[in-house]
């Protein structure tokens, strides 16, 4: 179809024809051109395909740059991430947890553990996302569980990305109470933990939340390289020391953030 055609299908169709602006339609038809053709197209092709001509093609093209939603190298053009990230937007924050999902089952299958995600929300974590593993742990956890911060190894990952006055009167605030006799309460203490695992790029909980379970996290970062949200494997003390969960669990769980970021980089 020609531009000629299109006004004039658009010209006489009636009232809803005239509610309906041309040159949005021809440009959409552009970025689905270029989305079928992921290896880019030139302003030749692209034309030829969308049956425009050049001159407008070309005012499409450039419009579609400038907007952030392609780019453009040399003579050939290609759609960027930013579309994916409006698509992402339209089904809601919780939803971009279902693109992560399959690389957290991959982690729970390799391990035969659970594998969760969670964000902070106040003085908890919340659970986004969570494959279950294959053993069975007391403390029963699903989307939308919150867990004190404090003493989860999610919680202090999450922790570890606020600056160092901060963190410090979120200690003083938080309800702060021993779950175990391995429970840190201490303030000092958990802000040095909370460093440490700033340093070391994961954090560890060892039986702090309940006697027999420890368990190992890292960040998923956005794209400004801030944390936006943790992952985590869990496991029964009996499973894993903490030196095992280092060495077999964590290579794993660092992979799985790499490819959750690649999604959330775009956001």
């Amino acid at each position: 179809m020609t531009d000629r055609d299109l006004s004039t299908q658009i010209d006489t169709a009636g009232d809803t024809g005239r509610d309906i602006v041309g040159s949005l339609q021809r440009g959409l038809t552009v970025l689905e051109i270029l989305a079928t053709n992921p290896a880019g197209l030139t302003l030749t092709e692209t034309a030829e395909r969308a049956g425009l001509t050049r001159a407008g093609t070309r005012r499409f093209l450039l419009t579609l740059v400038a907007s952030g939603y392609a780019t453009q190298d040399g003579r050939r053009f290609r759609l960027s991430p930013r579309l994916l990230s409006l698509a992402r937007t339209s089904l809601g924050g919780a939803s971009l947890w279902t693109y992560a999902e399959p690389f957290m089952r991959e982690v729970s299958d390799g391990l035969g553990e659970s594998c969760s995600a969670a964000v902070l929300d106040g003085e908890n974590v919340l659970y986004v996302a969570r494959i279950a593993g294959q053993r069975i742990v007391s403390v029963a956890l699903h989307v939308g569980t919150r867990l004190p911060a404090y003493c989860t190894a999610m919680g202090r990952v999450l922790l570890s990305d606020m600056p160092e006055e901060e963190l410090n009167a979120f200690f003083r605030r938080a309800d702060i109470r021993a779950n175990t006799p391995k429970t840190i309460t201490d303030p000092r203490r958990l802000s040095e933990k909370v460093m440490e695992t700033r340093q070391n790029g994961y954090g560890i909980a060892d039986e702090e939340l309940e006697l027999g379970l420890r368990s190992i996290a890292v960040p998923i970062r956005d794209r400004t390289g801030r944390i936006a949200a943790a992952i985590n494997v869990s496991t029964q003390s009996a499973r894993f020391t903490c030196d095992e969960m280092r060495e077999v669990i964590l290579p794993h769980l660092q992979s799985a953030a790499e490819r959750i970021e690649d999604f959330f980089a775009v956001q």
